[in-house]
């Protein structure tokens, strides 16, 4: 009993070393970053889900919420748009009432403090809720669209939320109202993506946040610079080599990184 009790104590010490060990490890790794952001004369950002996700709001793949009811890849669509308007406008008013319940989080602010501080330069985005731009955020390209924003299918005319949500056509040609993001099957809009791809170019310093980097073509743009390239993200699902990769939620690493950042100036 004493020989087993000794070794249950051995265990935990070696465990309580471990998890010390890791904790250093990575509090070192948001110093250096911190170091990195502070040295950069340009910094880019390059969010993906993850930043929207602890905001609330679920992501495609997620198992929850009203993906859960809808296939993206049949309701998010141009054909939907075109030949399944019904389901199209019901997903994307459930949705656009979902985004309007969320608010953004402690990270976005962090990133719009940063660009107030000259730390930051530009946020290149794939999502589509403009938290970035609400937390304050003003260089802001969001190559997928904006879910706040509404114009005609047909004409192009902009149009409103709520005539959007009642069906009401467009007055200007009758035509089916529509968000105004990217949908599959849609090519990426040609300002937004030329002006990340020069962000990038310039960039010493991305930061890539939250992005399983699987979309393309905005899961290549970081590959444009020639700078150092940081991955934070909740788990490492991109099994490819960058010059730091940061495991955990976007809010908590942004946190501990902009403490670190406070500390050095």
């Amino acid at each position: 009993m004493t020989i087993a009790l000794l070794g249950c104590c051995l265990f935990f010490s070696y465990l309580l070393i471990y998890i010390q060990g890791v904790d250093k490890m990575i509090n070192y790794q948001f110093r250096e970053l911190a170091k990195e952001i502070l040295d950069s004369k340009y910094t880019v950002v390059l969010t993906g889900a993850g930043m929207s996700t602890e905001s609330g709001l679920s992501d495609f793949r997620s198992p929850t919420g009203i993906w859960k009811e809808f296939d993206p890849m049949k309701v998010a669509t141009i054909d939907a748009l075109i030949n399944d308007y019904d389901n199209f406008h019901r997903f994307y008013t459930l949705r656009g009432k979902s985004n309007t319940t969320a608010t953004p989080h402690e990270g976005h602010y962090i990133l719009s403090n940063w660009e107030d501080d000259g730390l930051v330069k530009s946020i290149i985005t794939q999502n589509v809720d403009d938290f970035h731009k609400k937390a304050g955020s003003k260089n802001v390209l969001n190559i997928h669209g904006s879910i706040r924003e509404f114009r005609c299918f047909s004409c192009g005319r902009e149009a409103t939320r709520d005539d959007f949500i009642n069906r009401v056509p467009c007055n200007s040609c009758g035509g089916k109202l529509r968000p105004g993001i990217v949908l599959f099957g849609e090519a990426l809009p040609v300002y937004e993506l030329e002006k990340s791809i020069e962000e990038v170019k310039k960039a010493e310093l991305v930061l890539i946040i939250g992005t399983s980097l699987t979309v393309y073509p905005a899961a290549g743009i970081h590959k444009r610079t020639s700078g150092k390239v940081v991955y934070i993200n909740n788990e490492n699902e991109v099994k490819k080599k960058f010059d730091m990769v940061i495991i955990g939620k976007a809010g908590e690493v942004l946190k501990k990184v902009n403490e670190e950042i406070l500390k050095l100036k």
